[in-house]
Parts: C-alpha cells; structure tokens; sequence
C-alpha cells in the first residue's frame, strides 16, 4: 500500500471487522474504552502512515478466533457482505483488487469469509484485475528456522501457524519488492500497539533483518500463470 500511494495510486482500504474479540497484548486501553474502539483508532493511525487514501468498514462484528460467535462476520451473509464491498468497489472504479488467498494467511475464520467474500464482489463489480494476497510459505519456514540461531525466541503457537501459513512458492505470480518501504511498515506495525506491543519480536529485527524479512510481498493473480516479480527502483 505505501509503494502504491508513493507511486501515484489511490489506495482504498476496506475491512470488514474492527477485531473487536482479539486481545490487548500491550494492556493499553483506558477506562471504559472498548478493544474495538482502540483497534479502530489503531487501524486509522496506520493507514495514515502508509498513505491510505480511504478507510471503509463494512460494519460486521468479529467472530473471535474460534469463529464462534453467531453474529460475528464469519457467520454473516457472504452475499450481503459481498454486495456492500462491490459497492466501494464500484463507487472508486477500481482496476485493482487484493482480498485474502483461500486460507485467510492462516486460517482465521473472518480471513476466510473475507476471501469468499472478495472474489464475489470482485464479480459483482467487475473490476478488471484480482489479486490474493499470500505468503511464500517456504521463505517463511526459512526464516524462522534461522530465528534461534540470532536469539529471537518465536513462540510455539507462531512455529505452528507457519507451518501452514500462505502457499507454497510455486503457486506465488507476482513478487513485490517493497524493501524500499520498510520504515512505512515498520510504523504501521507500530502502530497496531493491541498487536504488536513494544517489545515484539517484529521490533527486536536489527533494520536490515526487518528489511529483508519483510520486504517483500507476494500474490496470485486470478488468471495468472508466469512468475512476475516488481522491482522497487531505487
């Protein structure tokens, strides 16, 4: 998003919860503020950082990591929800869209709606080119095999989401180099503090390890077959 914005495109952010079930890692809110309260505020703040030109919110309620909730989005219409994001869609006439791939990243029940959710609304508006945002699994496993070595502790849980996390190297289309704005992403991250409490392991990265390990960005393009990779040019 923040390459994009530096380049030039209008970027449009929609979401359909507020994470409102998630948890405050930082132990920050106040007095009678409610986590979705926060999160929201949080979300705006990183949207700003990385030159997000609008922020839309579908108005559903987060279903919690168990999917549990019967009201939670997960739970919701995919119909309904697919008409109200043709909608923006529609409304921005946009020529690029970027939903979830089909796992969601790693398998959170409103991650998954989200992609269903996408690639409907990407029919009912007809917008010109689709996009799964993804991660490169085997470059994830990599890394973190290489974690313990430099002394970051990873805890387990993460070890086990990124044993199915994103897709394998071979269905990735399009690489995008995004290293040259690693301190916009840096400061988004920072900025989701309920997330991504100070003392992360994300925020324990020397600069140049940040850059590397998150510099890059992958995605399947709906129709794509070749391996295509964009370089940032410096």
């Amino acid at each position: 998003m923040a390459r994009a914005a530096a380049e030039g495109h209008r970027v449009v952010l929609v979401t359909a919860t507020r994470g409102e079930r998630g948890l405050d890692r930082a132990g920050v809110l106040t007095a009678g503020e409610t986590l979705g309260e926060r999160r929201e505020g949080e979300l705006r703040d990183a949207a700003k950082r990385l030159g997000v030109d609008r922020l839309e919110f579908l108005g559903y309620q987060d279903s919690g990591i168990e999917g549990d909730d019967a009201q939670g989005f997960c739970q919701a219409s995919a119909e309904e929800a697919a008409q109200r994001l043709a909608a923006v869609i529609t409304d921005e006439a946009a020529d690029v869209f970027v939903t979830y791939d089909e796992r969601g990243i790693y398998g959170h029940p409103d991650h998954l709606q989200v992609h269903k959710v996408g690639l409907r609304a990407a029919q009912l508006s007809a917008v010109g080119s689709v996009f799964l945002a993804t991660v490169d699994r085997d470059r994830l496993q990599a890394i973190f095999k290489l974690a313990e070595p430099v002394g970051l502790n990873i805890e387990d849980e993460t070890l086990d989401w990124a044993v199915t996390a994103g897709v394998a190297a071979e269905r990735i289309t399009v690489e995008v180099d995004v290293s040259g704005y690693a301190d916009a992403k840096h400061d988004a991250l920072a900025a989701h503090q309920t997330q991504f409490p100070p003392g992360s392991i994300v925020f324990q990265l020397a600069p140049d390890v940040f850059q590397a390990v998150f510099g890059t960005e992958w995605y399947m393009e709906l129709g794509g077959s070749a391996r295509r990779t964009w370089l940032w040019d410096s």
